[in-house]
Order: C-alpha cells, then structure tokens, then sequence
C-alpha cells in the first residue's frame, strides 16, 4: 500500500528498476509456518521472491489469519555474511510510525484534552507561520489526514542533499529537532491553502508530535510507549529517539542514497533516526505491527467515536483513485475489490507495509532492506487477493 504520490525515502522505499545481486533462497530456507496450517500463501512467497529478483537484498512477510500464523522471506539480511532475513527481525518503520502517533492524538480527543478542530495555533502558538503559512487557519483533523497544505520538510533542496544525497555518509548520526525542521518547512510557500486539497507532508507528524508532548508534557515517544507500546506489549516495539543503533535481532539497511540503480550500495543500518522524529522513526517487528493494526481496528485502542474520526477519509488524487486517507491510516481498493487499512512506511534502506482487513481478521506485515528496487504492493495484492 503506498503513497505514490509522495517521493522522500522518510515515507516509501523507492521502486526504481535494478539488476538482482542476491538469488532467492530456496523455499525450504525461506518460509516458516507456526499456528494452525491451511491457506494459500504462495502468491505472497512469490512476491518475495520477485522482490529479489528485482533487486532488493531481502524480503520478509507474516500473515495471521483464521489458519494461524505464515512467514515468508526471501534473499538475505546481511550482504556480507549472507545471514538469511528472519521472521522476528526488527526493522525500522519509516511513516508506519503516524497511526501511532495519530492514536494517541485521538486518546487525547477522547479524554478531553484536545478537539481535533483545535487550530494548531492554540497548541503551537507563532511556530506555523511565515510565507503564506498560518497555524490559526489550520485544524489538527487537518494536520492528520494532510489536508493542511503544509510543505513537506523532505521536499527542501538543502534538506534533501545532507539527508538522501551523498552527503547522508556525513550527516547520519546528526540530531534534528522537530521545531528545527518546521523552521526549515515554514521557508517555503504552502501547498495550497488549507482544507482545499491534499498533499502528503512529513511536516504535519512533526506537529503532531509537539502538539502530544504540548498537551501532556511528555515527549510523544512516551506517550506512544505509555498508551500503546506497554498495554500491547508490543515488546519489539521502541521510539529510539536519537540512538543510532538497531536492537537485536536485526538485519542490515542497504541504500544507493536515491543516485540512480547503477550508484554504489551502502550500509545506512546505523543512523539518527531524529531526522524522521514522529513522521518516521519507529523501529518493529511484523509480529507486533500486526498487533498493533488488529487492536486498532478491533475497538481496543480508541472509543467508537474516534475510531470512526480515523476511518472518515478523503481521496489522495486522480493517480491514486482507489485510496483515502483517514487520520494516520489509509484505506485501498485492491484489483479484487477487497477493501484493506493501513499504512506503509520507508525509511534509509527499509520498506515496511502494515495492513488489515477492516474487521482486523486478516493482517499482513511485510519488509524490504533495500530502498532502490522492487514493489512491495505486489505482496498486498498476493496475499488479499488470492
């Protein structure tokens, strides 16, 4: 399930075409089954394999279902040693981090610390202004479904070259703060005005994130683990802030730093994850994003009320016909016409996919380690629509 419309690796892994340098593993190396047996995965284990085929060093899927639970993977996780990708590898999440954060949002609606129509002004006074920008005509409801018209931080130039460029070798283990990178957004021109369109922009979960820690006096990474992390024990699950390191178990992150698909492959395991902050940084497991989409979608994390907020949607344009977006969650229209939620996410040499069938019934978690090769919606598409 992917934003297309939105090119910065802090959203989705990027899916320019590239030579294979990794051979699939065989099925008996690749795929795991616990729980009950029954269904039919194979289509989603070919996905896999197609995504190494096409480049990517490794690929890994959990499914859960009324059989149980499936694992696929397919090439590897660390190009030098040649170790295999494991079903119980964490990875980082990229934007898969926003239905958290827009969670917790929604908690704070529900207890009456906030209203979603509250401008960002009232919790933010005098931070979103300048170049036609102005926190008093923007709403947090538009904030998080991206409908305020805020410029996305990622799309700066000067950004993007120490970021995505060449110059991530020297940058990766700075520290950016969330205000810092609003300053930076809030040097451009809107995207348009608010409420009058759509546009996905990292720059409203940075605000979002303030407005959590404005409300409660907590960093929002807190309030993630408080209400969410903790209650789920959702053990595999951490807001690393400014640690560089990836926990254990774990696989490498390989990038070509968005050059082309003939530039060199670098290891960027190791980086700052502050440069993503509450629009990215989330580190997980397919086991516990899984958990995660199916108590949201079950009733366990938000009131009927809110959870109804969430799923209101609003379409993402005429290239994306069959998807909405809701507050931190988007719904797609699969070619076989069954309807699945979630979110998808990419960071530096990670791209993760959460979703769910609406009742929570049927869930997927999925994960590539390279960000140049390869679509990760062809794993959606095998497994909802077999």
């Amino acid at each position: 399930m992917s934003v297309r419309r939105s090119l910065p690796a802090v959203v989705v892994a990027a899916a320019l075409a590239a030579t294979a340098f990794t051979a699939p593993a065989t099925a008996a190396e690749r795929t795991e089954r616990t729980g009950r047996t029954g269904g039919d995965h194979r289509q989603t284990q070919a996905a896999l394999d197609a995504l190494v085929r096409a480049g990517v060093p490794g690929a890994l899927a959990q499914a859960q279902d009324r059989h149980g639970t499936w694992n696929g993977t397919a090439g590897v996780a660390d190009r030098t040693t040649g170790r295999p990708r494991l079903p119980q590898d964490r990875y980082r999440v990229g934007s898969v981090t926003k239905p958290f954060v827009a969670t917790v949002l929604l908690q704070l609606q529900a207890e009456g610390r906030l209203d979603l129509d509250d401008t960002v002004e009232r919790w933010l006074p005098g931070v979103v202004r300048g170049n036609g920008h102005d926190g008093r005509r923007i709403t947090l409801r538009q904030v998080l479904n991206h409908t305020s018209g805020i410029y996305d931080i990622t799309s700066d130039p000067g950004f993007q070259k120490k970021v995505f460029g060449p110059d991530f070798l020297q940058h990766r283990y700075d520290t950016w703060t969330p205000r810092q990178m609003v300053a930076i957004a809030m040097t451009h021109r809107p995207d348009f005005a608010p409420g009058a369109d759509w546009n996905y922009s990292n720059t409203n979960y940075l605000l979002a994130g303030m407005v959590i820690e404005k409300v409660t006096g907590r960093p929002y990474g807190k309030e993630v683990e408080r209400r969410i992390l903790k209650p789920l024990k959702l053990r595999a699950t951490s807001v690393p802030g400014t640690d560089a390191r990836m926990p254990q178990p774990s696989g490498r992150a390989y990038s070509r730093l968005f050059a082309g698909p003939d530039a060199e492959i670098h290891d960027v395991t190791e980086m700052n994850p502050s440069v993503a902050g509450s629009a990215g940084e989330m580190i997980s497991n397919s086991a516990d994003l899984q958990r995660f989409v199916r108590a949201l979608m079950t009733g366990g994390l938000l009131p009927p009320r809110e959870m109804r907020e969430m799923t209101t949607t609003v379409p993402i344009g005429q290239d994306e016909p069959g998807t909405r977006y809701g507050l931190g969650l988007m719904v797609q229209k699969l070619s076989c016409g069954k309807e699945v939620w979630g979110h998808n996410g990419g960071i530096h040499g990670s791209g993760t996919g959460m979703v769910s069938t609406r009742d929570g019934s049927h869930t997927l978690a999925s994960n590539v380690n390279g960000d140049w090769a390869g679509d990760t919606q062809a794993i959606v598409e095998a497994e909802f629509c077999r």
